[in-house]
């Protein structure tokens, strides 16, 4: 009797090791998951440590089949600064405080999806046939390629997945040496949630803080000279120029070298208007706020000053690791 019982355990345990999943089976139950929700909200948290000092950002986002969006990075603790959108009308990146709106012809999130948006990490997973997973107590963990706009500056993710709920916990995106350089941790993730078509809505948005708007100081009172950080040996800044149009001052920074490009910055205006503005490109997330890129140019809004990066020669991905560079100071 006890030999037959140890017969059947040692059988057992047998048929649980052979039933060990497999990361394809993971993956199809992922995607299955993700895919088969009508929408979905969420809340994470996003640490960038590219700067001189790490920068956290809450992380608010809203999905509804088949392609409505709307999601806000904000520094942690601030009120809502800025808003991406996707609706029936285009893409939208909406500054309330403002009352400042570009639209563009884009097919964001399809070009450039983010690591807070999971149906882009499901497409990930898909994508990557050499990804490898491995496992923790909690997670399968995936290592694969990343496929956003700054994939030669971070080329590397890893997507945690709790396995009893089938949902990402963390997000890491690597640099080519490996080393974590965002990290998002996802705090809530309800899926089947949808909203109406009108919560999608721009001019709501914009609305709501036009007495904000009026009474917001918006103004650079004194201009400060922010300056790329970079670190290209043979690109060196060789001209600054600052120049004055309609009473509005501009600094126009040029650098030569194997990596050339020339760098403007100006003062906001304040606008009276909020009709939306076209922009060129595709939206670009820089952390603390969303640009403008395209092929040559990435532009951009942030602490009262307008940025504009133009260059025949950057990649998309150079163009937007100058811009997650500039700071304000003086050039090393």
């Amino acid at each position: 009797m006890k030999i037959r019982l140890l017969v059947v355990v040692a059988f057992c345990i047998f048929l649980a090791a052979c039933g060990k999943v497999t990361q394809e089976e993971v993956i199809e139950d992922v995607n299955k998951k993700w895919s088969e929700a009508k929408g979905y909200e969420l809340t994470a948290s996003m640490e960038v440590k590219t700067g001189s000092e790490p920068r956290i950002y809450d992380v608010n986002v809203w999905h509804t089949k088949p392609d409505f969006y709307r999601v806000s990075v904000n520094p942690q603790g601030e009120t809502e600064q800025q808003l991406i959108v996707r609706n029936e009308e285009g893409v939208f990146v909406v500054t309330p405080a403002l009352r400042k709106t570009h639209k563009f012809q884009s097919e964001w999130p399809k070009q450039n999806g983010q690591g807070y948006l999971i149906g882009a990490l499901a497409e990930d997973l898909i994508a990557d046939k050499n990804l490898v997973m491995t496992e923790d107590e909690e997670n399968f963990v995936f290592e694969l390629e990343t496929r956003n706009v700054d994939r030669t500056a971070l080329p590397v993710q890893q997507i945690s997945i709790n396995k009893k709920t089938m949902l990402p916990t963390k997000v890491s995106v690597l640099d080519g040496e490996l080393q974590e350089q965002v990290v998002i941790q996802f705090k809530d993730i309800k899926l089947g949630v949808q909203h109406k078509a009108e919560e999608y809505a721009v001019e709501k948005f914009s609305d709501n803080e036009e007495k904000k708007a009026a009474s917001a100081d918006i103004v650079n009172t004194e201009f400060k000279v922010y300056y790329p950080t970079v670190d290209w040996a043979h690109t060196k800044l060789t001209e600054e120029l600052e120049v004055q149009e309609d009473g509005n001052s501009r600094v126009i920074l040029t650098f030569e070298g194997e990596k050339p490009f020339t760098m403007m910055q100006q003062p906001i205006n304040y606008n009276e208007s909020i009709l939306p503005v076209f922009s060129t490109g595709d939206p670009a997330d820089l952390g603390d706020t969303i640009g403008a890129i395209t092929e040559h140019s990435i532009q951009w809004d942030k602490d009262g000053m307008s940025f504009f990066i133009a260059s025949t020669k950057l990649s998309k991905e150079e163009l937007l690791e100058v811009a997650a560079s500039v700071q304000e100071g003086s050039q090393k």
